[in-house]
């Protein structure tokens, strides 16, 4: 099998962009020598984007684009590029310490960022808006709302068990769900004491926060199970699928062929099993990298399957026949449904 060219064969330059809320730093990098030729810093706004492009055209027409947080401050540069038919790949901003001698600019990390593309040899293409955006603008604002629901309850709990006792004889040996509700009804009465009539208005105003904070994420789900049904409804066949994991899913895969490999796949989820070898014991640890929300829809899938379904719970006994933990067991389980999610998300082949 021919190897694949690599970017300094298919290209003359390669602009590398640093991109930032207000501005964008961009550099010309000759695709052979790895030589600066260029600089410039424009505005994220239309009018910027137009600038860079045709400053970019002076400098040949043979390039790509290596963008920095494409998914993230440069959305709007990546989407513009890509109307313009631009070959547009996206790199991860650098960890501090990866940079040479402690050095940062804008202009440097522009330059790093194109020659970091041409010494790659895969490149990540960048996500696309359609249902996946809808998708991802919808479950940041269901995980926003579920964060505060949770962070509202645990405020009432707390407040409950320091109320005076005649509020806590209320609650006593309630659900959360229950208090929720108990404390909605709560109304004032003359008797109570300053202290008591302010906790309970409190625990009223808490409760209405938490029941308008959990209406508003089922209504993000119900959106998001209307776009996955359109867009994969195979997915949801999937035992243990549901419709937040699914979205996530898709959210991160985004479309055919960005994802190289099923390998890849399960790199990028934090499934892919790390060497560890030490003398003459060869073992693999745990991956803490990649996508961890990824991860954590893998994870709740193969809570499922091991509870719900036989196949899943089969395997699991053979492995623990084996010696393997149960933790060691759901690794190897994430990494499977990593393969097969992947195959069915590019192929639309279910496991067998």
């Amino acid at each position: 099998m021919n190897a694949m060219p690599s970017l300094a064969e298919l290209v003359d330059v390669v602009i590398g962009v640093d991109t930032h809320k207000h501005t964008h730093t961009a550099a010309v990098v000759d695709a052979i020598t790895g030589g600066l030729l260029a600089e410039l810093t424009v505005t994220t706004d239309p009018g910027g984007y137009a600038r860079l492009l045709e400053w970019a055209r002076d400098h040949g027409q043979g390039r790509a684009w290596a963008l920095e947080g494409a998914g993230g401050y440069g959305a709007g540069l990546a989407r513009h590029l890509s109307v313009a038919g631009e070959q547009v790949v996206e790199l991860d901003r650098p960890a501090r310490s990866s940079r040479r001698n402690g050095a940062k600019s804008d202009s440097l990390d522009a330059a790093r960022a194109a020659r970091e593309a041409l010494g790659r040899a895969h490149l990540a293409q960048v996500k696309t808006d359609g249902p996946r955006g809808e998708l991802a603008a919808l479950m940041a604002a269901r995980r926003s709302a579920v964060e505060a629901a949770t962070l509202a309850q645990r405020q009432l709990h707390a407040l409950v068990t320091t109320a005076p006792e005649t509020l806590r004889a209320v609650f006593r040996g309630q659900t959360t769900a229950a208090m929720t509700t108990t404390a909605t009804r709560l109304r004032q009465r003359q008797c109570w004491d300053p202290h008591t009539s302010t906790t309970a208005s409190v625990l009223r105003t808490l409760a209405r926060r938490v029941i308008a904070l959990q209406r508003e994420a089922r209504s993000h789900e119900q959106a998001m199970a209307t776009i996955v049904r359109a867009w994969r409804p195979d997915l949801l066949e999937q035992p243990g699928v549901g419709v937040i994991v699914a979205a996530q899913v898709l959210i991160c895969w985004s479309h055919p062929g960005r994802i190289r490999s099923e390998a890849a796949f399960a790199m990028l989820a934090g499934t892919a099993p790390i060497p560890a070898s030490s003398g003459l014991r060869t073992r693999h640890r745990l991956n803490r990298s990649g996508d961890r929300q990824l991860n954590r829809a893998l994870h709740v899938i193969a809570l499922s399957r091991t509870r719900y379904d036989q196949r899943t719970r089969d395997y699991v006994a053979r492995r623990r026949t084996e010696g393997k933990t149960d933790r060691e067991i759901r690794r190897c389980l994430k990494r499977y449904i990593a393969r097969d999610l992947f195959r069915q998300l590019e192929h639309g082949q279910p496991p067998a």
